[in-house]
């Protein structure tokens, strides 16, 4: 399902089930008033709309094993952003549920599934990362968890989900998301009388970047990947990556193919350097056309060519990475790689990569960031000027430092 459908369906009919399911929990706290359990030992996180907010909350996983580490750890997230759990490598994978989001039919489907499943778990604590979505916010409570941990609107003007969440968080548009998911596992140790939560220093020392190297063996096999496709890269001195593509939950944050190409044929005049391109099978057309205008033998058309796990491997092995605004932002932290980033529908000052090995580009426009938590990121722009106000030579001079 696209965006825009998915975005329709949380709203037709999220509105009227999360008022219904309020209703519900009201009748039902006049004979019996919800408990916070002291000592949870089966936690449910739920986020499934996209992968680099998982990575984000890595933090969050670990700070929970730490405060809770005998509990047990459950994972709900649409079936294609599960490689984002088995890379983290911090949750069971037998523990992880997926929903497929294929088609209305196969949301329905799998959904109801999945609940039957997770009732039988017996959940004390469902923690709801996704910001104002009716649907997960539906799911933790249809999960049958005694407590039911996420973000409330309380007097803004945010979305509405509904009022049956037992741990009613503040969220905080001014920090950083990976501080904001650290706020929610504090809730659950809070007291059941502050008002709104967590009323808990959120510090720096608590955000970890996990990192993963490439072993030996796969760095050889994927190397010979990389020479099948295209044999100047046993030449290559440097290896630059480019990530041409964005999410199509919010298609606004691309930088124009065409800096891409301009970017590209300015760093192949250095001797040695290789560009790889790459994207998913569906991004190839995209970046086939900057290949056909780069038209260049040290130009390497890979998209569609790797597995999730080759694509961090890669990262390990290139030298640097030149990405939009989506997943490989927060893939790239995972390893040493030189990562330039364009930001500018959205903010790095919620959204930006963790690691210390990346170089932001944000044009500060009066109108960005113009996706938010507020607008279930859907932008009225027609035109994303603040992406295109970063300029060609402003990036490649960033770059070519790193090329001396």
């Amino acid at each position: 399902m696209n965006a825009d459908f998915m975005r329709f369906i949380d709203r037709r009919l999220g509105v009227p089930t999360c008022l219904a399911l309020s209703c519900i929990h009201g009748l039902r706290k006049i004979f019996s008033k919800p408990r916070f359990i002291k000592n949870p030992n089966k936690f449910l996180f739920i986020e499934l709309s996209e992968m680099g907010s998982i990575m984000l909350a890595y933090s969050l996983f670990k700070k929970t094993k730490e405060l809770f580490p005998d509990a047990e750890f459950y994972f709900l997230t649409f079936k294609e952003n599960r490689k984002a759990l088995d890379i983290l490598d911090i949750i069971p994978e037998k523990n992880v549920m997926t929903i497929s989001s294929n088609n209305f039919f196969s949301l329905l489907g799998t959904t109801i599934s999945i609940l039957w499943k997770l009732r039988r778990k017996k959940i004390n604590v469902a923690v709801d990362m996704e910001l104002f979505g009716r649907f997960t916010a539906i799911l933790s409570y249809l999960s049958r968890a005694k407590n039911r941990v996420g973000y409330f609107r309380y007097h803004n003007e945010g979305l509405y989900r509904g009022n049956f969440l037992t741990h009613k968080v503040a969220y905080n548009p001014h920090l950083h998301m990976a501080h904001n998911l650290l706020s929610l596992i504090y809730a659950v140790s809070s007291s059941s009388e502050d008002v709104p939560l967590s009323k808990t220093q959120v510090l720096e020392k608590d955000i970890f970047v996990p990192k993963r190297r490439i072993a030996d063996n796969a760095r050889k096999m994927l190397l010979r990947k990389m020479e099948d496709e295209n044999e100047n890269i046993t030449k290559a001195k440097k290896i630059i990556l480019l990530n041409p593509n964005a999410s199509d939950i919010v298609p606004l944050r691309r930088w124009p193919l065409e800096n891409y190409t301009e970017l590209a044929k300015l760093l192949l005049k250095h001797e040695g350097i290789c560009i790889i391109i790459t994207g998913v099978e569906s991004e190839r057309k995209d970046v086939d056309i900057i290949c056909d205008a780069v038209s260049h033998e040290r130009c390497i058309n890979f998209a569609g060519k790797t597995t999730f796990f080759e694509l961090i491997d890669l990262y390990n092995i290139a030298d640097v990475l030149i990405t939009n605004d989506s997943g490989p932002v927060h893939f790239s932290s995972l390893t040493d790689i030189k990562t330039f980033a364009f930001f500018g529908p959205e903010t790095p000052k919620l959204y930006g990569p963790l690691g210390k090995n990346c170089r932001v580009f944000y044009s500060n426009y009066a109108c960005s960031p113009c996706v938010s938590a507020f607008n279930h990121r859907k932008s009225p722009c027609n035109d994303n000027k603040c992406l295109k106000a970063i300029s060609v030579m402003e990036v490649y001079n960033e770059v070519k430092q790193i090329l001396a």
